[in-house]
């Protein structure tokens, strides 16, 4: 037995309260916390209810929202066999029972189900039957702290249903759902005209970041000029933001191929084709935008480096013009000090009190001593100038 039936089998024995009428959250209400923890017993303190999850749940006939579902198993019951009818459901944080159970409603592939559980997967496209499964990477540029946060959505896009499972804050359903609801025409289309708008959510939403980011680059661009020594630092982890925003808009490309090339095969509208030919051009600007701000780093670290090493350099050039000077004032103060010491040593040889010293009775003795103290101060005078040590 797989993981995932084991999982269900497991789901399925734990104790749920069934819905009720009015479980359903509003689509601006914000969504609960799964339970409440009992410190000491560490137990929940209320069982999980499998609707605690659902930001928004409806169903909608020709673009139109028609009433209030008391609950999930009310759409469930009235949604087969009506033409021009669709649900929409969606999920923030949801438990592995609640997927389970959407997954036995709407014939959703187990393999889907455990990457929707798991989350933290790469942007794709995956169809199982008549079921595409869509993971997106939601961005937002946090301007506080210049930071990029990511977020992540799953979507199950069915012939007439739409599950989307949200596994963090960005990007906000709550509003593509409003835009979509106030253009009735466009969400008539089906499950499609959701992915598509989910779609433009989210690659809209990379606008902001790409100018965040770019605003970063130039202020790395100013700090590496003025010598900065902390922007080394902050290079390496701009780099990783941007390398984390590359995963999240390359892959995209793939999808929108992927819709692209299947256009004809399954019968899209050409009116959501050239909105989906918009969404993969904004897309591909992102990416390509992406990929240039991450060769600019590349350039910025390289170009930082070369700054650093010629710093370096210049110090170290400076440091060997000062050793050298001050070599020479040691080779200057040495050579006086050996000249000055010649006629000291002289002087002090006929200075001592001796009778028996020649030249004591000399007559030129002292001009001889004079005479032989300069010519001796005269000679190392000219050895160390010589030498270029004077």
């Amino acid at each position: 037995m797989s993981d995932w039936r084991v999982r269900a089998v497991r789901a399925s024995k734990r104790p749920f309260s069934r819905p009720v009428a009015g479980t359903v959250r509003s689509r601006d209400a914000q969504p609960a916390p799964e339970h409440s923890m009992d410190p000491r017993h560490d137990q929940p303190t209320e069982p999980v209810t499998l609707e605690r999850s659902v930001v928004d749940a409806a169903v909608y006939r020709d673009g139109r929202r028609i009433g209030e579902p008391a609950g999930l198993a009310d759409i469930y019951r009235g949604l087969p066999g009506k033409p021009g009818t669709m649900a929409w459901i969606g999920l923030f944080r949801p438990a592995e029972s609640q997927l389970l159970e959407a997954a036995e409603r709407f014939n959703l592939h187990e393999l889907a189900i455990e990457d929707a559980i798991v989350a933290h997967q790469r942007p794709k496209l995956e169809r199982y039957g008549d079921t595409l499964f869509v993971v997106l990477r939601a961005a937002r540029y946090l301007d506080d702290v210049e930071e990029v946060d990511f977020g992540e959505i799953h979507l199950f896009v069915g012939p007439d249903f739409v599950l989307t499972v949200r596994h963090s804050q960005a990007p906000d359903i709550s509003a593509v759902r409003r835009r979509l609801e106030a253009d009735p025409e466009l969400l008539a289309l089906g499950p499609e005209a959701v992915l598509y708008a989910v779609l433009d959510a989210v690659v809209d939403g990379y606008a902001p970041v790409i100018a965040g980011l770019q605003h970063d680059i130039d202020e790395i661009e100013t700090e590496v000029f003025g010598g900065d020594p902390q922007v080394s630092r902050r290079i390496y982890e701009l780099s990783r933001e941007v390398i984390e925003f590359q995963r999240a808009t390359r892959p995209l490309l793939e999808i929108m191929k992927s819709l692209e090339a299947g256009f004809g095969k399954y019968g899209t509208d050409d009116e959501l084709q050239r909105y989906l030919r918009d969404v993969a051009d904004h897309a591909t600007y992102a990416a390509e935008r992406v990929d240039g701000f991450r060769q600019m780093l590349q350039n910025i670290l390289t170009v930082n480096a070369t700054l650093v090493s010629q710093r370096q350099n210049e110090e170290m050039k400076q440091l060997a013009e000062a050793g050298h000077a001050q070599n020479d004032e040691i080779k200057k103060i040495s050579s006086w000090a050996a000249i000055l010491f010649a006629p000291t040593l002289i002087g002090t040889v006929y200075g001592m009190n001796f009778e028996n010293m020649p030249e004591l009775k000399w007559a030129f003795g002292y001009p001889f001593a004079i005479a032989l103290m300069a010519l001796v101060c005269t000679g190392l005078y000219l050895v160390f100038k010589r030498r270029d040590w004077l």
